[in-house]
């Protein structure tokens, strides 16, 4: 299964993201009003990397409140680690764990696509088990 799957029924206009102009106060604001953990950094539209939750918490403890009046473009992650819809949801889930992130833009001929988190893969995973296994209830009651 592929993340194609996850993204078939979201529409790229309704990703968050932010320039990578903005001012991290902004974008912190931003986070908190949405309730979200992440966001893509666009550069004249394309990806250039993530903001999270702990890019806040490093430069917080790093350099105290002085990096709220940065662009968010100093304190990203970059680059930012991407993903097309082909891959497959085992190996983008492999790859988060191996790198330790939580996010995954989603790139479509390096346009953003979709923007997902570790727990749209594992929901997805979930689903496929519990489709599984009522398969297999059903064909044992048949058998």
């Amino acid at each position: 299964m592929t993340i194609a799957r996850i993204t078939a029924t979201r529409n790229s206009a309704d990703i968050i993201s932010c320039e990578a102009t903005m001012q991290v106060r902004d974008v912190v604001k931003l986070l908190a009003t949405k309730r979200i953990g992440a966001v893509p950094i666009l550069e004249n539209g394309s990806v250039v990397g993530i903001f999270s939750e702990r890019d806040v918490i490093y430069r917080l403890a790093d350099e105290g409140e002085v990096c709220l009046n940065r662009p968010v473009s100093d304190v990203m992650t970059a680059p930012a680690i991407t993903v097309d819809e082909t891959t497959r949801i085992d190996d983008a889930l492999a790859l988060m764990t191996r790198r330790r992130i939580r996010h995954l833009p989603v790139l479509d001929k390096g346009a953003l696509k979709a923007f997902i988190s570790i727990g749209d893969l594992v929901k997805s995973k979930m689903d496929e088990v519990a489709h599984e296994a009522e398969a297999m209830r059903s064909y044992i009651q048949t058998a």
